[in-house]
């Protein structure tokens, strides 16, 4: 199962056991995958655009819950305007005043995930995202996560409106608003796996590049010392550089720091790259 499929079924699984709550998520179901109508022998129904049978399960029993309407039978015109009267127009909006708690607006943002929101696999991206209908329902979303401070953006494809996120941080928020809490430690495991795995990388890059630097400088440091041995004379240098080259050239591979232990007297990592740099300028002085 996919993680968006784990996040979906835990949530199908919660229901709130207070009533305000029930009617607040199946508000959200309704207006954005819900439908309704009369069949062809002009009997009420409702009905749902989805293929996800947690959603339709979850809805059935929001509505046994909330209404106490048997799913098993058709509804009556009453039961079909008790529901239209609390849950309202499905082509708008829903309302602000089944919204006015934070408790139902957590069960809004877990129907409206239920209904058209998705969330890819973190091991491979951050992106959580809920397509909708239209732009009204689009920023009523949005509006009601940056209550909770997640801050959502909107992007408009083909005939939607997509809400989505993009940081892990603000997925793993809207997990903990929307009570996904098993999605959301399973979240956080991966997030720190991916951050160890980066953090490695990172250093290894860093002390890969650190040691090139070093080769790439032991290499040029030889190779003019060689020159002047070849072209200049030893002989002829001072002291020190004649020392400090003679150790070079016996040490290709030692540090800097560690080239200066076998002077003497020892030195300093500054000192030795001093005197390096000396003997570096004046191969290349005597090839210009």
């Amino acid at each position: 199962m996919s993680f968006s499929g784990e996040v979906k079924q835990e949530l199908a699984g919660k229901v709130s056991p207070a009533r305000h709550c029930q009617l607040a998520e199946l508000a959200a179901i309704l207006h954005f995958c819900g439908e309704f109508g009369r069949d062809d022998a002009g009997r009420f129904c409702i009905g749902l655009q989805t293929e996800n049978e947690r959603i339709v399960r979850k809805c059935f029993t929001l509505l046994k819950k909330a209404f106490n309407i048997d799913t098993d039978s058709w509804i009556d015109e009453d039961q079909m305007k008790d529901v239209f009267q609390k849950i309202g127009n499905p082509e708008e909006p829903v309302s602000g005043l089944i919204l006015k708690n934070a408790c139902c607006q957590r069960a809004f943002l877990r129907g409206a995930f239920l209904s058209v929101g998705s969330v890819s696999d973190p091991s491979k991206a951050y992106h959580l995202e809920f397509v909708c209908p239209d732009m009204e329902k689009a920023k009523q979303l949005q509006s009601v996560m940056k209550g909770f401070e997640i801050e959502a953006k909107i992007v408009p494809r083909k005939k939607y409106k997509v809400v989505y996120l993009k940081e892990g941080e603000g997925i793993v928020d809207l997990l903990g608003v929307m009570e996904a809490h098993v999605s959301l430690m399973n979240l956080e495991n991966l997030r720190i796996l991916k951050e160890m795995r980066n953090s490695i990388n990172r250093r290894v890059n860093c002390e890969t590049a650190n040691i090139g630097k070093t080769v790439s400088a032991a290499t040029r440091q030889i190779e003019e010392i060689e020159y002047l041995r070849d072209h200049y004379g030893f002989s002829r240098l001072p002291a020190q550089l004649r020392e400090m080259a003679e150790v070079r050239l016996e040490n290709p591979d030692t540090s800097l720091k560690d080239l200066g232990q076998f002077l003497d007297p020892p030195v300093g990592k500054s000192g030795v790259n001093h005197r390096l740099r000396k003997l570096c300028e004046l191969a290349e002085s005597l090839k210009a």
